[in-house]
């Protein structure tokens, strides 16, 4: 990548509009256990070769020099399904070794939590989020096409008496699938001490089926919620989180949404991927990627790789471009990036 002349002397992670990433989301699989209609077909995709994941070794490498190098404070490992991963434990817990010390999350579907939540508390994770859109079990095996949602309960159950918090619960509303539940399930959030974050479907399915008209908005999900619940806007400072934060019925309760299509915030995007092949890609939906594998394994340095990924940052565009007529959705689906 040749080097912008107009990037300043500064180590960290800026772009060309003054944003720093400080936030590091790190796919470990592109491999799920599930396989949710608006996310891969039910055949699966062709999953990645072994031979070209990043071995454990090179992921805590780039991990490390993302933390002492170029400033990353915050690592959120996904998937795929990351609970897939053999070592995953090993990886949290050289991470949670870095100095300074970051702070670790997981998302997962939360299918294997049960078993293996207090093993991840004590490797070093903080925090996590569990992927699950129903409390329905016909309708989650319609969604996922898998019968496990008892799984995921038990999961989320351990994960809070393991210590983790918040423990918080993404969910996709799709129109006359789910839509109906979104009281039902905020309800059993906030009785149950978790913190549920609704999620607008994006544009990163396999299928490249989508379609604006069928997505349930953010509005439409605050006007649903308001039926049941008193919304007041959250005064705390939102910074680059993704969500949009609401108090329910005065507090302590809080419900998100991120509405990455409606209510763009790329202007405060602090986030940089690793995709488990060692692709460092600036933007959830870019369309281009640095490869930092091929740097690992050609024998670079820590500095000579550093550079690269501030050059790969340095590059970000200003925005995701959904809402523009000529947005084309990323060749890689979700699975595959990394939430």
């Amino acid at each position: 990548m040749t080097r912008d002349p107009a990037r300043p002397d500064d180590p960290r992670l800026i772009d060309g509009f003054g944003r720093v990433a400080t936030d590091l989301r790190i796919s470990l699989t592109d491999r799920c256990n599930l396989r949710c209609t608006y996310c891969m077909p039910a055949e699966g995709l062709e999953w990645m070769d072994r031979a070209e994941q990043l071995t454990d070794d090179e992921l805590v490498r780039l991990i490390g020099i993302a933390v002492r190098e170029l400033g990353v404070h915050e690592l959120r490992f996904t998937g795929g399904e990351p609970l897939l991963r053999k070592g995953l434990e090993g990886i949290i817990a050289a991470s949670a070794a870095l100095a300074p010390r970051p702070d670790i999350s997981l998302t997962t579907n939360g299918i294997g939590l049960a078993r293996r939540a207090e093993a991840l508390a004590a490797a070093g994770v903080n925090r996590l989020n569990v992927s699950m859109d129903t409390l329905r079990p016909d309708r989650f095996a319609t969604i996922t096409r898998r019968d496990r949602l008892a799984d995921v309960l038990a999961g989320l159950a351990a994960a809070r008496a393991a210590g983790l918090h918040p423990v918080k619960i993404n969910t996709v509303l799709l129109r006359g699938v789910n839509d109906d539940e979104a009281g039902a399930l905020l309800r059993f959030a906030v009785d149950n001490g978790y913190e549920l974050r609704f999620i607008e479907q994006m544009p990163l399915d396999a299928q490249h089926g989508w379609q604006r008209t069928e997505m349930i908005t953010a509005g439409e999900i605050l006007d649903r919620l308001r039926e049941g619940f008193d919304l007041a806007p959250d005064p705390t400072e939102r910074g680059g989180a993704p969500a949009e934060r609401w108090i329910v019925d005065g507090g302590p309760a809080v419900v998100g949404v991120i509405a990455s299509v409606t209510r763009p915030f790329c202007g405060a995007c602090d986030r940089t991927r690793l995709t488990a092949d060692g692709q460092v890609r600036n933007c959830l939906f870019a369309r281009t990627e640095t490869d930092l594998r091929a740097l690992v394994r050609g024998g670079a340095s820590d500095t000579e790789i550093a550079d690269t990924w501030r050059d790969a940052m340095w590059a970000k565009l200003p925005g995701h471009g959904i809402n523009d007529p000529g947005f084309l959705q990323p060749d890689r689906p979700m699975s595959a990036i990394g939430g």
